[in-house]
């Protein structure tokens, strides 16, 4: 199994990128809700307690997701292929 610094540090695929993001943006969104200076109904509350929890797990998990072993080997071809000269590199 990886290391989880080799996780971290490996790149991470465009999907969970986005999902990354979204679960950053449902953390914000209920951070604000939280702190509103106004009084709020408890069901509001509560709720944006159990997002910001999910938008928590959400990023943790998607930052720690690597791409598989073929698509890595299927991105270096490419870029052996890709170089200078290539008809892939020449539009």
């Amino acid at each position: 199994m990886k290391n989880i610094v080799t996780r971290i540090q490996s790149p991470t695929p465009k999907f969970f990128k986005v999902l990354r993001n979204v679960g950053l943006v449902l953390l914000s969104v209920s951070s604000v809700i939280a702190a509103a200076p106004i009084a709020l109904p408890a069901v509001v509350i509560t709720v944006s307690g159990y997002v910001a929890v999910a938008g928590g797990i959400l990023s943790a998990v998607s930052q720690l997701t690597v791409p598989s072993e073929e698509k890595l080997a299927r991105e270096k071809e490419l870029e052996h292929y890709s170089g200078p000269g290539s008809e892939i590199n020449s539009e």
